[in-house]
């Protein structure tokens, strides 16, 4: 019978664990960001401009130069107050912005389900490995205990055969030396 704490058992155990492993699949950002099309670069890029400070900055920085610009000329200006050319820029980068923006969180959205199943994935696994591994644990503990009650029944078999032996040794011995007995009964 096998011993269960012996380490050269151990690669046996993991090719029985492994045998039932699938293949680890990619990291979904990897395969997320070499499927994308132009589209979806640029409104990433857009997405990560636009969310940052420095395009804030640099956003509010250019509106308070034409602001000042067309301020200052007067009526010379080529955007004059109420800045009717400036309004109708705005606008026109809010309603580009705004979709490209929702295309890309609508990606993020996906990966992030992605994500979230590869999680479940991963729990269900490990949830099925430690079942596994109780079985194994539970299947060493028993071929430990039927080794034990062997060795149990191996021990109290020699000392049945001890016993007997040092009867067997005794007897011999009184019946050898009659004078030993006999002073051993008048000792008592």
């Amino acid at each position: 019978m096998p011993n269960p704490h012996d380490p050269s058992q151990l690669p046996g155990l993991l090719e029985r664990l492994s045998a039932h492993d699938r293949p680890i699949p990619a990291h979904p950002n990897e395969a997320a960001s070499q499927a994308r099309s132009f589209g979806e670069r640029v409104s990433d890029g857009v997405a990560a401009t636009a969310g940052s400070w420095t395009f804030i900055i640099l956003f509010v920085s250019s509106l308070g130069v034409w602001i000042a610009m067309n301020s200052l000329q007067g009526d010379a200006a080529f955007d004059p107050f109420p800045f009717i050319l400036l309004n109708l820029l705005l606008s026109c980068v809010a309603a580009l912005q705004a979709p490209i923006i929702m295309m890309s969180q609508n990606r993020q959205a996906a990966r992030d389900r992605l994500h979230a199943d590869l999680d479940y994935q991963v729990n269900v696994k490990a949830e099925l490995e430690l079942v596994q591994m109780r079985a194994e644990l539970e299947e060493l503990r028993n071929r430990q205990w039927e080794m034990l009650m062997q060795i149990q029944r191996e021990q109290l078999e020699l000392l049945n055969r001890l016993a007997a032996h040092t009867a067997e040794h005794a007897a011999a011995h009184a019946a050898a030396h009659p004078a030993a007995r006999t002073a051993d009964r008048s000792a008592g």
